[in-house]
């Protein structure tokens, strides 16, 4: 019998195992490519690429990062997948479930702290808030990243509105001779529904008055109290999304180590 009628007679490897998994990981890798790409297109116009160092200068969180860190998850585990699969390479394959395993222990680690230590992480999420409060004149991501939260969840500042006191711009020591100086940025202004144009004046000076007369004006309520009470709100939502990642990533798992025994028993049997 040859060699090539005791494969076919023997063992095989699944075919829809293997394009299943190639199809499943070059979405991951094209999509990781895009936010690659996008991570590094906003570097570029930022002249972050021809200054390295400028990475370091930001006092805040740069949210480019997600693109970048995201974006090179899913390309290294979208080639390492999608080229395992389609050239049947076990060290690919083997790096494929390992990489993915690791990311499932980390969001499994990560969930359970948040659990267990949630006064720590709402401290954390506190000093996290602040930090970048400082920093939000110093990049417009920084800057569209925060307005958009205090707009989503109807809040201004970590814990409310003088928390802007620790932004140069907004503060309001006597000295400031910013015109922003004991105002809040537009994102947390109530808005009029009759106005059509969007007033980015709004929240000048108008911690100046009273708590009372600022809830008129502008919200007052903290973004961590706002995103616990959104996280309550949606909890079964969030659950769910997290649930159906970790299925994907378990599934994921699987399929390889499936491909990898096929291929393994076809070596065997040559």
């Amino acid at each position: 019998m040859s060699r090539k009628q005791h494969h076919f007679k023997g063992a095989e490897v699944s075919c829809c195992v293997k394009y299943f998994l190639f199809g499943f990981n070059i979405i991951f890798w094209l999509l990781g490519a895009a936010f690659l790409g996008i991570g590094l297109w906003a570097w570029a116009e930022k002249g972050v690429l021809s200054n390295i160092s400028s990475i370091t200068d930001l006092g805040g969180f740069d949210p480019v990062w997600l693109f970048i860190v995201v974006g090179g998850v899913m390309f290294i585990l979208g080639f390492a997948g999608c080229i395992g699969a389609l050239r049947e390479n076990t060290f690919l394959l083997k790096f494929f479930s390992v990489f993915l395993g690791l990311i499932f222990f980390l969001e499994l680690t990560a969930g359970i702290i948040a659990f267990v230590f949630k006064d720590w992480i709402k401290d954390q999420l506190n000093f996290f808030i602040n930090n970048n409060v400082k920093a939000y004149r110093d990049d417009i991501d920084l800057q569209n990243l925060i307005d958009f939260a205090q707009e989503y969840w109807s809040c201004c500042g970590a814990h409310g509105p003088n928390d802007w006191n620790l932004n140069i711009y907004f503060n309001c020591t006597d000295f400031n001779p910013s015109r922003e100086s004991c105002g809040v940025p537009f994102s947390c202004c109530v808005k009029d529904p009759a106005e059509d144009v969007l007033n980015t004046q709004c929240g000048y000076d108008v911690r100046h008055q009273g708590e009372l007369d600022q809830q008129k004006y502008i919200y007052t309520k903290g973004c961590v109290g706002q995103f616990e009470k959104w996280l309550q709100d949606n909890l079964i939502i969030v659950a769910g999304i997290f649930v159906g990642i970790a299925l994907l990533q378990i599934f994921g798992i699987c399929l390889a180590q499936n491909l990898v025994s096929d291929i393994r028993a076809v070596k065997a049997n040559w």
